[in-house]
């Protein structure tokens, strides 16, 4: 009888503390997604009122500043730069006399304050990958790409700055695929952001329509249509055009001042190293248009819900026995801009990059119900899953043997960490299942609707809290120590 009534008692304890986490969680999405927060726009008053409320939070948990910096407690400065287009021209020449161009329909772009390349000559690359040509083929000649519609936006993007980072002096992409030339003017005329740095000069990218670039080539040995049939050739070779061009691109830039939140809960041994948490607080701000009456991205589940959960990992740690290494609770600003807080905190880091035996990014987290198993977003990709695994049998938590998350890796800030070598991963039930995800993706995800008007789901958060604070008790113990990534020794 006694037994029963322990284990009864065990068991209503059990349910208070849950219905405390709960509670907890909705006030923090409910403050952090309110219009009164704006959208948490970096740079804005959102942003202030977004720290504010989490630096006393963390304070009255028991966190201390982990930023080192007495001039910037807890408050690690993060400057960028936001971009737009301002200027855009282009000559085409043969040999002296100018070739025909359309100038409606070429766009030249620039990842710094000016780019400039003077009577280059071009090489017709195709659908070729930067790693079938050497450096020398592509020192001071402007690559002409064909689109290739059946690249994502993406995959283009990534073999246009694969020619510019082996030596090209600019790279044209001829856009006689799917893509339109208005399609592509209205998506790159955009701000794009990055992390503020001294150097003027920027890569060139370049754009035409399919219509212009045939015009430019009357006359020459070479059509559009020929260029293209070559290209299909298993034996295609890259060809010089007989055409030298000289582009030019400015942008206006905006200098914005923002910060990630860094505090530490501090370890016996931090000679041991440091565990690192993730989650960023940063959304779009306004970002519908009229006449919608909904114009704020409140962000609610992107990432009001995850802000929460590393709040509450940090409560779990704080109020257990210490551990042996420290911990480190980092809340980056501009995740939604590119991943720029995340490579900021790693370019100038509290604590050596080496020292961080595993790091576990928090995002989107309020998607699943309770007793969704568990995914790892960047499954593979470090030494950790093995201790992982070993967590969540302890802890009586599925996991689930797939990979299949990795299709998100890129899109969080783990991403950002695993390029500096640092052994991140997502562990959650948001991606235990995965049309459940891809459902918030296709309706509310960066719209004014991801807000507090449809309810909060947190069991499935629930559960990532108690699955993290675990983890983190099993890294914060100098005894476990993960094995190194796959691809190293």
């Amino acid at each position: 009888m006694l037994a029963l009534v322990g284990g009864a008692s065990a068991e209503a304890a059990s349910r208070k503390n849950d219905r405390g986490l709960e509670a907890r969680l909705r006030h923090h999405i409910e403050v952090l997604a309110s219009d009164d927060f704006g959208g948490r726009e970096p740079g804005t008053d959102g942003e202030a009122k977004t720290l504010r409320y989490l630096g006393r939070q963390w304070f009255d948990i028991g966190l201390v500043s982990g930023t080192n910096d007495p001039a910037n407690e807890w408050f690690s400065p993060v400057t960028l730069v936001a971009r737009e287009p301002a200027t855009s021209s282009s000559q085409f020449y043969r040999k002296s006399a100018r070739a025909p161009l359309v100038p409606s329909e070429m766009l030249v772009l620039t990842s710094g304050k000016r780019g400039m390349v003077r009577r280059a000559p071009l090489l017709f690359v195709g659908n070729l990958a930067a790693e079938a040509l050497t450096r020398n083929q592509l020192a001071g000649r402007i690559v002409v790409l064909l689109d290739g519609s059946d690249e994502t936006d993406a995959a283009l993007g990534g073999r246009q700055n694969a020619f510019l980072a082996m030596g090209a002096a600019a790279v044209l992409t001829v856009l006689d695929g799917a893509r339109s030339f208005d399609e592509i003017v209205a998506r790159r005329n955009r701000s794009g952001y990055a992390l503020a740095q001294d150097s003027t000069g920027g890569d060139l990218e370049a754009f035409i329509s399919a219509a212009s670039m045939e015009a430019m080539l009357a006359g020459l040995p070479d059509t559009l249509r020929s260029l293209e049939a070559a290209s299909r050739r298993a034996d295609f070779q890259p060809m010089t055009l007989g055409l030298t061009a000289s582009l030019e691109a400015t942008t206006r830039s905006t200098t914005i001042h923002t910060h990630n939140l860094v505090g530490k809960l501090r370890g016996l041994h931090p000679e041991a190293g440091a565990v690192l948490f993730v989650a960023h607080w940063d959304h779009f701000g306004t970002c519908g248009e009229a006449p919608a009456e909904d114009l704020i991205c409140n962000g609610a589940i992107d990432n009001a819900s995850g802000v929460a959960a590393l709040t509450e990992v940090a409560r779990q740690l704080a109020k257990g026995p210490p551990l042996d290494r420290d911990v480190y609770f980092l809340s980056t600003t501009a995740e939604e801009l590119g991943l720029l807080g995340a490579h900021a905190f790693a370019e100038d880091p509290p604590v050596p990059l080496e020292q961080i035996v595993a790091a576990f990014n928090i995002d989107s987290d309020a998607i699943a119900p309770k007793g969704t198993p568990f995914a790892i977003v960047g499954k593979g990709m470090t030494g950790l899953d093995a201790d992982i695994a070993k967590v969540a049998h302890k802890e009586g938590l599925r996991l689930l043997d797939s990979d299949a998350a990795n299709e998100f890796v890129r899109r969080q800030d783990g991403w950002a960490l695993l390029q500096h070598d640092i052994p991140a991963v997502m562990v959650t039930t948001a991606y235990g299942d995965m049309d459940d995800m891809r459902r918030y993706y296709d309706t509310n995800y960066h719209r004014p609707s991801d807000d507090l008007s449809h309810g909060l789901e947190l069991g499935g958060e629930m559960d990532d809290v108690r699955m993290l604070a675990a983890l983190g008790r099993w890294f914060g113990d100098a005894r476990n120590r993960p094995a190194p990534r796959p691809d190293t020794k």
